[in-house]
């Protein structure tokens, strides 16, 4: 009989497995935050619709990402991958097929739950081992950027030669392969404490991931969509399908380095010097430089997507784990989810400098808050041996 192979060499496969069958389920929902916005009338919605829709993914994962993991806790992570992967397929058909808000919205929700199994897999395989989980997130980071980096150009050229819809039809076959590699990811349930508060006072990490989602991951792509519409009619969807690729190939680049720098560094000491210039940034955005910031907000967030998986390993090891990985996650879907709403709402009306401007500015104080926050170093190599 063949030895086992080495813990961490399991580890890195079952991660990399993880992140290529989210890599295949995920550029419908990134190629939707992009055609969305400028094609609502299209999908038979309002810009504040819009908004709407595209929050609804993160909101439901704020009432359901602990549903969520006990079910991926329980059943492990092949059964959980496969189930998400075949919905990610059905929403990318719905996309390219029916129109008006309430006929989008169960679609939004059905993602959103979809998400929450897949990206707690990857974050829970990355951090199963707590030698090399900087570097490892960084990779996972990395392979899961590889389907929206391919699709979010294609996708903008498509819609401009024919439309929003066609697109999606294409991306829900390409959804279909990840049931393939789904299927070798490890069906172990995942150990779990014995009991978890379903209520809990927020921390400064909270704070962070909230302010991280209510930025980058809300009024940033939804104000770069529709403040690049105005700036470069005709030709706006390609020049921003193509900044927005640019994000998901920064992480192919650049969260590998993140991850190592993470290493060396310490990745809250890291976050806090990355969260300040992304502040920076927001505010050079906000204030009428679109395209130079744009371009320095998704290579800063490339090299912070890894540290939050490692940082949370650090701060609540053992059985506990799975649970403050979606803790965190919810955080950041609240401030996600709140993003899109205030930018459809607020756009039209409101002063770009005083949008951005104020959340830059409470980012860089959840950063410092959460950089103020004992955290213990990373196990090496050397530690685990004694």
């Amino acid at each position: 009989m063949p030895p086992n192979p080495c813990p961490t060499v399991t580890t890195d496969r079952d991660s990399r497995r993880a992140a290529i069958v989210l890599a295949l389920a995920l550029p419908a929902d990134t190629l939707l935050y992009l055609l969305l916005p400028m094609y609502a009338d299209q999908f038979g919605i309002t810009l504040a619709e819009a908004g709407m829709l595209l929050a609804a993914n993160r909101l439901v994962r704020i009432a359901g990402y602990g549903q969520v993991a006990r079910f991926y806790a329980r059943r492990g992570d092949r059964p959980t991958n496969l189930l998400a992967v075949a919905m990610a397929a059905v929403c990318a058909l719905g996309y390219a097929t029916l129109s008006g808000f309430w006929a989008l919205l169960p679609l939004r929700l059905l993602w959103g739950l979809c998400f929450a199994a897949l990206n707690l897999s990857t974050q829970a395989l990355a951090t199963a081992d707590p030698i090399g989980a900087s570097h490892r997130s960084g990779r996972s980071r990395a392979f899961i950027a590889m389907g929206p980096v391919l699709a979010l150009p294609l996708g903008a050229l498509l819609a401009q030669w024919a439309g929003p819809r066609p697109i999606f039809l294409v991306l829900a076959a390409v959804a279909l392969p990840g049931l393939a590699v789904a299927r070798k990811l490890p069906a172990l349930p995942h150990p779990v404490t014995a009991s978890m508060r379903r209520f809990q006072r927020p921390t400064s990490l909270d704070a962070w991931s909230f302010m991280e989602g209510l930025t980058l991951d809300g009024l940033f792509i939804v104000g770069l969509s529709y403040l690049g519409r105005d700036l470069l009619p005709g030709g706006a969807v390609v020049v921003a399908g193509l900044l927005m690729a640019l994000r998901y190939l920064a992480e192919i680049l650049l969260s590998p380095a993140g991850g190592r720098m993470a290493e060396k560094l310490g990745p809250v000491r890291l976050l806090l010097l990355l969260s300040l210039l992304t502040a920076l940034a927001l505010i050079g955005f906000g204030a009428g430089w679109l395209w130079s910031c744009a371009a320095l907000i998704v290579v800063l967030r490339a090299l912070q997507l890894p540290l939050l998986a490692p940082i949370v390993m650090q701060r609540t090891p053992g059985p506990g784990r799975v649970q403050a990985l979606a803790a965190r996650a919810v955080w950041r879907d609240i401030g996600a989810g709140t993003g899109p709403l205030l930018a459809g709402l607020l756009l039209p009306v409101a002063p770009t400098t005083w949008l951005y401007g104020v959340p830059a500015l409470l980012l860089a104080l959840a950063a410092m808050a959460c950089a103020r926050t004992h955290t213990p170093p990373a196990p090496t190599a050397a530690t685990r041996a004694h």
